[in-house]
């Protein structure tokens, strides 16, 4: 039986391991997992081989050499109504009433069955664009988007998966500026993660500062400078993290499908670049478990057995389409016309250690460029030959797929090959995120990215309830340890993510991606001191080197930053006076009238007693559901002399909402009084989604009466200068965590930002960006 670490054990009775209905443990052992995934995958071969194929495809997956995607693991062979895909792209929005609300409906059942989905808003009439036979004009793509984002809270507030969802604008919009500002405001689409279309011609108006046209339907809305929408991007990525960079005109040059489907949106975390209703089917190369005589000088990868596994990962992904069950039927018709997959690898960073070179080096560059010239050389070999047994895609032209630029770049051999066999899979390759199944690995580096941290501590919840803090060790470091003992310093080859600068990861990035057909998840890591100019380059450069996009995160006021690291173990790694200190986030404050004074959000374990008089402000709300206005008041505390929230009320000659009303003041007051950072409350309660119907205040869609009153609490925490993330630096004293980058689930400041994800390094949240 496997060695599980407790977090690995964890992650896998939680996520992977089969259960009945009313708890009963159906897989006892991991090894069942795989059995289990086995079985399923082999259905559809024939029935004399499947006893043969069930014994390749459960040695593929024995100490984790191949991990399939986590809704394969989790959903194979177990008879449940979902998909074993994992992202959606949805169809092309029509401009139209009818048509959006159908997509909606889409939408929703798509991510009913734990599929994310991209959508791209450009086909959506600008804002104030007239609207034949109304008489009105149109509310724009955000507006939309805003219901979309009410969608998904809904579908996450019923009990399913966590959602997650792309949009995308073209950048000749004429709402791309208002795209590229939305998340400015607090709170909204936090469903979504945004990217910005850019194509060639544009970052060509950049570079030679031309100008630039908005336009919709071929008509002219306005006319600006190329370099100031550029500019407008990179400062909302620089303060905000967002929006993302997706160049799609290099995407769809150089799509394998080139002659019969257009790209423009991805998945939300962007490795797979979809047609309106594709779908990704996701899988992974452990590259370290695959290294021999690992530290030592003779370091090397399996080649051979890197090429055998990708071989037998292809047909088992290719079988997972046959036995796949899809939340629309046009899902389907999409997967099977062009059997698309996404083999990538992960452990990348645990195997440069393990081979003694260093992450971002010109050796590593060297070193991962052979990787995967054999990676997608076998790949495209095991795709082959199953069209040989099994017949190609049914979309396949043989004279136009050896003509796309991907094919063009493959060795003459293969593309002899493919003309002369055809090909079973249209495109085969991506390197996706691997969060959840690395961990599920023994912690093994994840995807392409560095190694975050060596070691940190994790709370694992036990089998009574209870929590018990276990330390986490990274893949290469545990074994490091084990083979060598608890050394004083390691080897050059031990840096982490901090020790990197943005061209380290950049040049990762590009040359991984000459050798993949589709895309990359990639966060480039930035550090909080650089320079804008510095930070615009990392994106011309990706330009320049061939990505097809581009994802950046900075430590910021905003956005946060990393908080808590075992600082011994960075020390340990290369005590080099070249290297950075990891950035620990300032906590930081700001009223709204500029008054400067020292911020304490203390957690009480006693309630605040409540003085004779508050001072407060009341706030009158009209819902268009109710004759009568609500009136809300919100009382404030004064602690060290900053204003917080002490109580709320909810007045209205309405009655009808009395009771709940009342009880949930009552509640939010109790919270107040506890102290600490309450702004979560606005969060939980904008999520609530009126089955009834929500109404439009002030040109935007708000869910619920619930959701307006949350945004007057946000509303008075910005006047009295408690909604903390627009305040000015200020440091305080002996702290290491700051409110405003808290898990939202466990409250511990463990945030870490990798991959387009944002994830608890402590409890294991995570939530796309």
């Amino acid at each position: 039986m496997i060695n599980f670490s407790p977090i690995a054990q964890q992650i896998w009775d939680m996520k992977y391991r089969l259960k009945n209905l009313d708890g009963t443990k159906v897989d006892q052992t991991i090894e069942d997992t795989w059995l289990r995934v086995a079985r399923a995958l082999t259905q559809v071969e024939q029935k004399s081989k499947q006893e043969y194929w069930t014994q390749r495809f459960y040695e593929a997956m024995e100490d984790f050499k191949f991990l399939p995607a986590g809704r394969i693991l989790a959903g194979a062979g177990t008879d449940r109504h979902i998909t074993l895909f994992n992202c959606f792209v949805m169809g092309t929005i029509p401009d139209s009433i009818n048509g959006i609300f159908e997509h909606l409906r889409e939408a929703a059942l798509t991510m009913q069955q734990g599929g994310g989905i991209g959508y791209d808003f450009s086909s959506l009439r600008p804002k104030g664009f007239p609207v034949k036979g109304v008489g009105a004009d149109a509310s724009g793509p955000l507006s939309f988007m805003d219901v979309w984002d009410s969608m998904c809270r809904t579908i996450m507030s019923a009990g399913y998966r966590r959602g997650a969802m792309m949009a995308t604008l073209r950048c000749d919009h004429p709402d791309i500026e208002d795209f590229i500002d939305a998340k400015h405001q607090a709170g909204r689409l936090r469903m979504f993660n945004l990217s910005v279309l850019v194509t060639d011609d544009f970052m060509k108006a950049v570079k030679q500062n031309q100008s630039w046209e908005l336009k919709f339907n071929g008509i002219t809305h306005k006319i600006l400078p190329a370099k100031d929408l550029w500019d407008r991007i990179m400062r909302s990525t620089y303060a905000y993290a967002e929006p993302g960079v997706i160049f799609i005109d290099r995407i769809n040059q150089q799509n394998n499908l080139y002659y019969c489907e257009q790209i423009s949106s991805t998945n939300p975390c962007g490795e797979q670049p979809l047609p309106p209703y594709g779908a990704c089917l996701l899988g992974s190369i452990n590259l370290a478990a695959l290294v021999k005589n690992p530290f030592q000088k003779n370091a090397q990868l399996n080649l051979e057995k890197l090429a055998e596994l990708v071989t037998v990962a292809i047909r088992m992904m290719d079988n997972v389409i046959d036995i796949s069950k899809f939340p629309l039927e046009t899902q389907a018709k999409e997967a099977q016309a062009k059997r698309r997959l996404g083999l990538g690898i992960t452990g990348l960073a645990d195997a440069f250690i393990m081979c003694n070179v260093r992450y971002g080096s010109p050796n590593s560059v060297e070193l991962m460029s052979n990787w995967l010239q054999i990676f997608q050389n076998a790949a495209y070999r095991a795709s082959i030959d199953l069209a040989e047994e099994k017949g190609s895609f049914p979309l396949f032209n043989a004279d136009k797929y050896c003509a796309g630029q991907t094919i063009k770049n493959l060795d003459q051999e293969i593309k002899d090959l493919i003309n002369k066999k055809g090909i079973r899979n249209a495109l085969v390759t991506s390197i996706a995120p691997t969060g959840t199944i690395s961990l599920l690995a023994n912690n093994v580096s994840s995807g392409l990215e560095p190694v975050f941290s060596f070691h940190y501590k994790r709370n694992i919840l036990m089998p009574d309830g209870s929590r018990s803090s276990e330390e986490v060790y990274d893949y290469a470091y545990n074994l490091y340890q084990q083979l060598y003992g608890n050394q004083s310093s390691l080897p050059e080859s031990f840096v982490n993510s901090q020790h990197l600068s943005p061209q380290d990861h950049l040049i990762i990035q590009a040359t991984a991606q000459k050798y993949i057909d589709s895309s990359i998840s990639k966060t480039i890591n930035c550090p909080e001191n650089l320079s804008f100019d510095d930070f615009k380059m990392v994106y011309q450069e990706a330009y320049d080197l061939g990505c097809k996009g581009c994802t950046t995160y900075r430590p910021n006021d905003v956005t946060g930053a990393v908080l808590e690291i075992d600082k011994d173990i960075l020390n340990q790694n290369n005590g080099d006076k070249n290297q950075t200190e990891l950035p620990l986030e300032k906590e930081i404050a700001k009223s709204y009238a500029q008054d400067e004074f020292e911020v304490s959000l203390p957690f009480l374990t006693k309630p605040l007693d409540r003085p004779e008089v508050l001072p407060g402000q009341t706030y009158k709300l009209r819902w268009p559901e109710s004759d009568h206005a609500f009136y809300i008041t919100i009382n404030d505390s004064i602690e060290n002399g900053q204003r917080r929230p002490f109580e709320i009320f909810v007045n209205s000659k309405n009655m009808s909402h009395h009771a709940w009303i009342v009880g949930l003041t009552r509640m939010i007051s109790a919270i107040f009084r506890r102290g600490g950072d309450v702004r979560f409350i606005v969060e939980e309660m904008r999520a609530v989604f009126d089955p009834n119907g929500g109404a439009w205040l002030g040109g935007r869609y708000v869910p619920s009466l619930l959701a307006a009153i949350a945004d007057i609490i946000e509303q008075h925490m910005r006047i009295i200068g408690f909604w903390i993330e627009n305040m000015p630096k200020k440091q305080a004293s002996d702290s290491k965590k700051t409110q405003s980058s808290l898990c939202p689930r466990c409250g511990e400041g463990h945030l870490i930002h990798q991959e387009g994800c944002t994830v608890c390094t402590s409890c294991g949240y995570s939530k796309c960006n």
